[in-house]
């Protein structure tokens, strides 16, 4: 399958080029700067532009078959990278008549808020309402942006991000009061999910959350 991966560079969007590649897919990798993006690969191309500029955005999507998200931006930065950018691939991909959306948010607002009563007492009340606040407000707005489409999206929601190794073994689509959570979960098991997810239509239009 040929596949877009936008925010290739972070630790979920490198995790998905490698094991897209592994799979067979044709990847093209969008980066803001090339000279940062160290993977090379006979499938693997690499388009520079920026999120947020939506010609660029609608010039990488045409022609490809799939396209998966992991763009993100500093937990305490101001701004609306996840949803602006995220809007830009939704117009994108309706003028180019490409229909699998598979993008990652995370767990932790929105109806996904009760999760938070298995993180400990410093994260749910010191993290989440002071570090994480902004970054929670822009991804419940790129959700918004994606359900409002018509595309066939899925929005997979992962616990706090580890660069630990792909086991294959984790919990998805949860209830957010789900007993036992322990909230986190590593990168590479986050971008085997959302591969998944390329194939399958068991989470289409559905948010399921991720997490050991």
């Amino acid at each position: 399958m040929k596949v877009i991966i936008f925010g290739a560079s972070g630790g979920t969007g490198t995790q998905l080029v490698e094991q897209a590649l592994a799979q067979g897919h044709t990847v093209k990798a969008f980066v803001r700067n090339p000279a940062k993006f160290q993977l090379r690969h006979p499938q693997l191309s690499v388009f520079q532009g920026d999120i947020l500029d939506p010609v660029a955005v609608e010039h990488a999507v045409k022609d490809q078959e799939a396209v998966l998200s992991a763009i993100g931006s500093p937990a305490n930065k101001i701004g609306k990278i996840r949803s602006q950018g995220t809007q830009n691939i939704i117009l994108a991909m309706q003028k180019t008549g490409v229909r699998r959306l598979v993008c990652q948010t995370s767990l932790g607002y929105g109806d996904s808020r009760k999760v938070l009563d298995s993180t400990p007492f410093y994260f749910k009340y010191l993290i989440v309402p002071f570090i994480l606040k902004k970054g929670f407000a822009d991804h419940a707005l790129q959700e918004e942006h994606i359900k409002r489409s018509q595309l066939d999206w899925v929005i997979v929601r992962p616990g706090n991000l580890t660069d630990g190794v792909r086991t294959g073994t984790y919990q998805h689509g949860f209830s957010p009061a789900a007993p036992h959570l322990k909230v986190k979960i590593s990168r590479a098991d986050v971008a085997e999910f959302m591969l998944k997810q390329l194939t399958t239509d068991t989470y289409l239009r559905k948010t399921p959350g991720l997490s050991y």
